[in-house]
């Protein structure tokens, strides 16, 4: 698990190098440049953030996971659009409405993908264990959409 961080100006980010790369979000030639980094939108509930690729996810799906999501939690916040940047010697994702959600800078954050998606949840305090089954819910709802 990694750790939410300052990232300046641009507020919260979360290291996803592992999991950007594993939902598809990553495209990288032959020596391991970026020859796309997905443009996504980040969605806010208690305890749990939705990374969301602009360019595989159908409009459609999006509202099934976002509707999903504020039915469980039963809160939603702000969205914000977001790009995965290169950060050190991987990936990073901005999360701008990270603090809506209950974050704060130095905490654990979980990250579960799928393609096109990336689901953060809070790794620490009350919501943690709520936010985690979500997290699964969510990647298998999302496998469902594209099968």
């Amino acid at each position: 698990m990694n750790r939410i961080k300052s990232s300046g100006v641009d507020g919260c980010a979360l290291q996803v190098t592992k999991e950007a790369r594993t939902a598809g979000m990553i495209e990288e030639d032959s020596e391991g440049r970026a020859k796309r980094r997905a443009d996504v939108r980040v969605f806010a509930f208690d305890g749990v953030l939705i990374v969301v690729d602009l360019d595989n996810v159908r409009d459609e799906e999006i509202t099934e996971l976002v509707a999903s999501t504020a039915r469980d939690t039963k809160t939603i916040y702000r969205a914000g659009d977001s790009k995965i940047q290169i950060a050190g010697n991987g990936y990073q994702v901005q999360i701008p409405p990270a603090e809506d959600a209950g974050f704060e800078i130095g905490d654990r954050a979980g990250c579960h993908p799928a393609p096109g998606l990336l689901v953060i949840t809070i790794a620490n305090g009350p919501r943690a264990r709520d936010a985690s089954r979500l997290a699964a819910d969510l990647v298998e709802h999302r496998r469902a959409q594209i099968e």
